[in-house]
């Protein structure tokens, strides 16, 4: 077993809790904007969340609706977010500054599997984690097929020059989940309120948010104590010499 140096981190619901507050929002938004009467409610999101991609979930929720409006609608509630989160009103979900900043200062890849809209990633890389050195950011349609496909991991391997017994997946769902095991690497899932219900059996650790000292997680699921000598012990906060310890042993 080779010894972890990446950490690739899925975005929306997991560096910030984006889609009670942002894109279900945004999407709302433009459905009004279009003249269109339907309106997401959380239950019917936490549904289509088990689809990966903006334009897909509009797809399957409105499956006779012409492409190129789809295209339109989906472009504008990306303005809608984007606006959001230019204003700085969608915070980075616990314990996620502290960690990167962890892997930078530790010389390791990070990078950033996500299958939100190009843009989107962009902005937030610039403005929500800025000071954070990301040393790849892979968004939008740069594969062909999403989540739970691997294959987003698998170009993550290919561009960080690791194998997937090198890297750590940060996940929130039962679709990420999925993705990154099937490339082989080791998942981390800090699940939401859009994903606490789903099976995430599947990923090696399992703690309701990353922890920050002032507001520690909470173990769900698996290990964090495998240091060796054991200098530290999870107390609500999950630190990259843990991970290191815990997927290189």
């Amino acid at each position: 077993m080779g010894r972890v140096s990446g950490f690739f981190f899925d975005q929306d619901g997991v560096i910030i809790d984006t889609e009670r507050d942002g894109h279900l929002v945004a999407f709302n938004r433009a459905f009004e904007q279009f003249g269109l009467s339907a309106r997401w409610d959380i239950e019917c999101y936490r549904e289509l969340l088990h689809i990966a991609g903006g334009k897909e979930r509009i797809r399957r929720f409105f499956p006779d609706m012409d492409e190129d409006f789809i295209t339109r609608l989906h472009r504008r509630k990306t303005d809608i977010l984007l606006q959001m989160l230019e204003s700085g009103s969608l915070p980075l979900r616990v314990g996620v500054r502290r960690l990167m900043e962890e892997v930078n200062g530790a010389g390791l890849v990070l990078g950033v599997c996500t299958t939100s809209d190009e843009r989107v990633a962009r902005t937030i890389a610039a403005t929500s984690l800025k000071g954070i050195q990301l040393d790849f950011v892979l968004a939008g349609d740069v594969v062909t097929r999403k989540k739970p496909d691997p294959e987003i991991y698998m170009l993550a391997l290919q561009r960080s020059g690791l194998q997937a017994n090198e890297c750590v997946a940060v996940e929130d769902s039962k679709i990420g989940v999925e993705a990154a095991k099937n490339a082989g690497l080791f998942v981390v899932a800090t699940p939401n309120g859009f994903t606490e219900r789903e099976d995430l059996g599947a990923a090696d650790v399992v703690v309701t948010s990353l922890g920050d000292p002032e507001s520690p997680g909470q173990l769900l699921r698996g290990s964090l104590d495998r240091l060796e000598p054991p200098t530290r012990h999870y107390d609500g906060v999950v630190c990259v010499d843990q991970l290191v310890a815990l997927f290189s042993s």
